[in-house]
């Protein structure tokens, strides 16, 4: 390459110099004749929420429409769109509740969908009829259903609920035509169900004893046994995927044989277990399309996903050709000629898509970037590591704005971006709250500290019992990997997380007030002890597994309230900014409203704002939008000079 750019650059000083030029000056001619490097335009927050976001499809029986979740109008509702193109119509019209669309009935044009009440995430399961009522088909107070799955002739489907105990999820069979239910399955031991075969003669439960061990279990329903698919000895995550379409096998995933989760088959028959798929990553998971001649795989590939697709025999199928960005939710037609997935990038939303088999045609049927943003103007992000205090890899996803450079005026403020959890994890593709900061000269670091998913068991159980500790010194060192990065400026770095990554900020703020010049926590935990005291009754199976890594809230109280930044509070003395949601059922308002009167005790300046209509996590785009601009204007205020 080097031998390459000297010979393009002695060819134009020679042509430049047979011009009758001299080198110097033509050499001079030529660098003020090239085009200036574009100027990035700035976007408001306005434009970057008036992009719309779109998950899940479901083909109607003929095949002619799609039906899918957007929020379009401001909150999720239920549309439906050709499938050869066209806009889309609302098929629900709720101004207050996400709802999201489960799927068509099988034969006719009636949907399912979901909905809870301002983001309690108390959600019911509602048909919508021909004529477009709605009908609530699990009412009552203080209970969450699911959608469970359909019985393979569209005759019934399978909702779970927690109605007769707040604990537990029943499973029900609900015919599709008079909407009777018949209870299936009385789930007292805290076991989820994860699948159910088509025959409908056995379900798959998971089993979490901690975050990083659990197992599989089988059961029979005609002779009303449970088996356990999955004994081992030393800590390995296990997870039931699907039932083969002949009711013959199980697919699960499991990490028991290496760092990685791989797919395994168990023999319902001979209780044997077999390896499907393997990959240098984690397998996410896996699932047959509705008349079971292809299955579908995806790959956490070092932060982004791989979607493998495979024929009835096994055989790898080439996928369709696409632009830059990643296939997600893959979904069959009943027939399998038509394929739905959407197609996401760092610098696009999702965006829908249907393939055709039959005459290789992929149709693009939405485009959910606002028009009024140039994605030129965005930034791909970029697969970075660092070794933290101890030496142990850090991987991270990278946006550096555009603009950025080692000149004193043009170094970039920097924020660490700590994403949720404990046990998430940072991916790549699209985040309209990424881009805003990027676009307005920020540049950001979604760091995977120790605890992450995705790089294998070892990494993720590497933070058990050390939150506030290790995980933490993790976001320090990407402080000073940022630092170490000619075009930062290392005195003005932030750090902001939602969830567990709000808990980090407080954290940093609290147990390294040197290191940070800010912090905003978005709906984030002040105080273990409340927290897990407050888990909701429906995460009963996963009580125990959060107290193995977090701690008991009576056995390990001493330890929580040493690791709980509220107790700590005194020592937060950089400004801070507080997001809450008032119906936040994880996260209760009364933890906010704690550590911030704490941090104002030490005159140091805290904005909180609270959202009435909000839960954990933003489902208004009018609220992401006001949440946004008061965090630019935050940043602003403490991080440009």
């Amino acid at each position: 390459m080097r031998q390459n750019r000297r010979a393009v650059s002695l060819s134009l000083f020679a042509m430049l110099a047979g011009a009758g030029l001299a080198p110097v000056q033509a050499l001079a001619q030529a660098a003020s004749a090239r085009p200036r490097a574009r100027a990035v335009k700035r976007y408001t927050i306005e434009q970057f929420m008036a992009t719309t976001s779109l998950t899940g499809a479901s083909f109607s029986k003929d095949e002619k429409q799609i039906l899918f979740s957007s929020n379009e109008s401001g909150i999720f509702n239920a549309y439906t769109l050709p499938v050869g193109g066209g806009k889309p119509r609302a098929l629900t019209a709720s101004k207050t509740d996400t709802t999201y669309a489960v799927g068509y009935f099988y034969n006719d044009d009636r949907i399912l969908f979901t909905r809870d009440g301002g983001g309690n995430e108390q959600n019911h399961l509602y048909v919508r009829e021909l004529d477009g009522k709605e009908r609530d088909l699990t009412p009552g107070d203080k209970l969450k259903a699911s959608f469970a799955g359909w019985k393979p002739d569209g005759s019934g489907f399978y909702v779970v609920t927690n109605e007769r105990d707040p604990k537990f999820f029943d499973l029900y069979l609900y015919d599709a035509a008079t909407y009777a239910r018949t209870m299936v399955y009385k789930n007292d031991s805290g076991m989820n169900v994860s699948s159910i075969s088509r025959d409908g003669n056995w379900l798959a439960f998971n089993k979490p004893a901690t975050t990083s061990d659990s197992d599989v279990y089988v059961y029979d329903v005609q002779a009303r046994e449970m088996k356990h698919v999955t004994p081992h000895k030393e800590p390995a995550s296990h997870s039931a995927e699907t039932f083969d379409p002949a009711s013959k096998r199980l697919l699960f995933t499991s990490n028991a044989e290496g760092e990685f989760a791989r797919i395994k088959a168990y023999d319902l028959a001979s209780g044997a277990t077999s390896d499907v798929e393997k990959a240098d990553w984690d397998l996410l998971g896996t699932g047959y399309s509705r008349n079971g001649r292809h299955r579908v795989s995806m790959v956490n590939r070092d932060g982004s996903i791989e979607v493998r697709l495979y024929d009835d025999a096994g055989n790898p199928v080439a996928l369709p050709k696409l632009p830059g960005g990643e296939m997600r939710q893959v979904t069959f037609s009943e027939s399998g000629n038509l394929m739905a997935f959407y197609l996401n990038g760092d610098r696009s939303p999702s965006n829908l898509y249907v393939h055709d088999f039959r005459n290789g045609k992929t149709t693009q049927l939405t485009r959910s970037l606002n028009p009024e943003i140039d994605p030129n103007d965005l930034v791909e992000a970029e697969v970075v590591r660092f070794k933290s205090f101890d030496g142990m890899v850090i991987p991270s996803i990278y946006y550096r704005p555009k603009g950025a450079s080692p000149s004193a005026k043009a170094k970039a403020p920097a924020v660490v971006f700590v994403h949720g959890g404990p046990g998430g994890q940072t991916m790549r593709g699209y985040s309209a709250q990424i881009q805003y900061l990027v676009n307005h000269g920020y540049a950001v670091l979604g760091i995977n500290n120790r605890g992450s998913s995705g790089y294998g068991k070892t990494f993720f159980r590497a933070d058990d019992r050390k939150h506030g500790m290790e995980p933490l010194w993790d976001c320090v060192e990407a402080k000073t990997w940022l630092a170490s990065q000619g075009d930062i400026d290392p005195e003005r770095i932030g750090i902001m997380g939602g969830s567990y990554g709000g808990y980090m900020t407080l954290a940093a703020l609290a147990f390294r007030p040197e290191a940070f010049k800010v912090g905003i926590d978005i709906f984030g935990v002040s105080n273990w002890v409340r927290t897990l005291e407050s888990i909701p009754p429906y995460w009963e199976a996963q009580r125990k597994a959060l107290y193995d890594e977090i701690g008991d809230p009576v056995k390990d109280k001493d330890f929580l309230v040493a690791t709980s930044p509220l107790f700590h509070a005194h020592h937060i003395r950089k400004p801070l900014m507080v997001i809450q949601g008032a119906n936040d059922p994880r996260v209760i308002k009364a933890e906010s409203d704690e550590v911030v009167e704490a941090v104002r005790k030490n005159k140091v300046e805290v904005e909180y704002v609270v959202f009435d209509d909000e839960g954990h996590g933003f489902s208004k785009k009018k609220n992401a939008a006001v949440a946004n601009a008061k965090i630019l204007a935050f940043l602003d205020k403490h991080l440009k000079p």
